[in-house]
């Protein structure tokens, strides 16, 4: 897909301003929109936004089709009845600048019982609209609430701790569960109708102002998830469910026993007999909530690292082909052009860079990158091409200005000769040099926009808990910000001449 010269900021949900302790699909969204506006920015990119589990990743989701219910705006619910003032006055005092997940997490889940009790007292002016949601949502939503209330009856424990007859679901067993637990089953499946009509209206609204969402497919699923539950067969599962082999990445430079992500492999050959139909339904899913997707690990459809299930580390695995060119020439086939990123960070092979020019995804440069080699790095901006999406750093990596106060003095001298810069407002000087440059996209996470440290980093890989917690301040967002990311889109022409709103769904 060919796409217009343009910019953005890369801001998750969780991370806008609010009172409820966590970034909502609230009025602070709509904000967040207007200003992107005032900034003549037409992207904003997003984590994943489904129903996050272990350690509040949103990379570790207990579904790849539903959404986050934390996400679900306790305001908008009380303008439209679902709530009452009396529910709102709860409220625990919620610090800003962060997301206390522990108390955040029983307080949207006790505003969303309380949304579902007055749904079920007054069901008339959602029932029309829910049950279209139901019917539209079919090919997930059943599996995924079924899921959700057999996790919440066992206490939150992984599905592969249940009992044998609901692990390998059993009919007999389940349709016993459901009779049983109806509510339940629905209340899951109203925060999904809550969660999808409030994104639906941002991001209609966002489309207004033209502004195109760029979202995040992962490629691996997590092992507690729906996903896996409800299609055993898509994946390297043992007779007990349990997974034979996982997902993860050999020893380099910066791990010496690789990383062991622990996510279930794919029988692509089981998927390929199928035609891709749980990979086609996945990315038509996505996109009928994202405008253009960020395919994270695609070097994992060329080829991919697996460690047999019960190794301590990633270092004894092996790579293994995976669907290549067949994959995308199938999806491509039941969806047409695809607003593909392809995430090809890491040792890249030359197979990998084949897949990727065969279908044009721009590739990605991370201008942090760039500093600790010399002036032939791929990853500095004379030596981009123009088919490919620039970032001065991701969720992944130190915010700018932590990065530049890690780093050794040998990559800051090189920084500061290359920027023509000093040390002060160092953010800024890469921001500018990615948007200068001839890559088609340019993106920055919005810690580089506002200069911060190390002290917002979104997400240190490899630790498994306080990560993902960084939150703006509503002061963040002053007109003079935004009229400083006017003026370097209108000098970098990343204003599109003509309105680039996409066509809604």
């Amino acid at each position: 897909m060919k796409f217009p010269r343009t910019s953005g900021i890369i801001l998750h949900p969780t991370s806008l301003p609010g009172p409820d302790g966590i970034g909502d699909l609230g009025p602070e969204a709509y904000q967040w929109i207007d200003f992107l506006t005032e900034a003549q920015c037409t992207l904003w990119q997003v984590l994943p936004l489904g129903p996050t589990g272990y350690g509040d990743s949103p990379y570790q989701c207990f579904s790849a089709f539903a959404g986050n219910p934390y996400l679900v705006s306790p305001l908008l619910l009380y303008e439209e009845g679902l709530l009452q003032k009396e529910d709102l006055d709860k409220r625990p005092a919620f610090p800003e600048g962060s997301v206390p997940y522990g108390e955040v997490i029983p307080w949207k889940l006790y505003l969303l019982e309380r949304a579902f009790h007055y749904f079920k007292h007054n069901p008339g002016p959602w029932v029309e609209d829910f049950e279209a949601f139901k019917q539209a949502q079919a090919f997930w939503l059943e599996d995924f609430s079924l899921f959700m209330a057999l996790k919440e009856a066992h206490g939150g424990a992984p599905w592969n701790q249940w009992e044998s007859s609901l692990r390998q679901r059993q009919p007999q067993a389940l349709e016993k569960f459901k009779q049983q637990e109806h509510e339940r089953l629905e209340r899951h499946q109203f925060s999904q109708f809550l969660f999808f009509r409030q994104w639906e209206g941002l991001r209609t609204y966002a489309h207004s102002k033209g502004i195109r969402i760029v979202g995040d497919i992962p490629i691996f699923v997590a092992y507690d998830s729906s996903d896996v539950w409800a299609n055993p067969d898509l994946f390297y599962l043992d007779s007990s469910g349990n997974p034979t082999v996982v997902a993860g990445v050999p020893p380099d430079y910066f791990s010496p026993t690789g990383q062991l992500w622990g996510n279930p492999l794919y029988r692509w050959d089981y998927h390929a007999s199928q035609n891709y139909a749980w990979w086609i339904e996945r990315i038509r899913a996505a996109l009928k909530i994202v405008d253009i997707i960020r395919l994270d690990h695609f070097r994992g459809f060329a080829a991919y690292w697996e460690v047999p299930a019960g190794n301590p580390t990633a270092e004894k695995g092996k790579w293994v082909p995976g669907p290549g060119i067949s994959f995308f020439e199938a999806v491509q086939n039941a969806l047409g052009e695809l607003p593909f990123i392809a995430e090809d960070l890491g040792v890249i092979t030359p197979d990998v860079v084949a897949m990727r020019e065969h279908f044009g995804f721009p590739g990605m440069k991370i201008l942090q990158f760039g500093f600790e080699g010399g002036p032939e790095d791929p990853f500095l901006p004379h030596n981009y091409e123009r088919n490919c999406v620039a970032y001065t750093g991701t969720h992944d990596n130190d915010t700018a200005r932590g990065w530049y106060e890690r780093v050794d003095e040998k990559s800051r001298d090189f920084a500061r000769r290359y920027l023509a810069c000093t040390e002060q407002d160092i953010a800024w000087y890469m921001i500018r040099a990615i948007w200068g440059s001839v890559a088609i996209m340019a993106l920055a996470p919005m810690q580089d926009v506002l200069g911060l440290g190390n002290e917002a980093r979104m997400n240190y890989p490899g630790r498994p808990y306080g990560n993902w917690t960084w939150r703006m301040r509503a002061s963040d967002l002053t007109p003079a910000l935004a009229e400083r990311l006017a003026e370097i889109n209108y000098l970098f022409r990343r204003i599109p001449a003509i309105s680039t709103t996409p066509k809604e769904a």
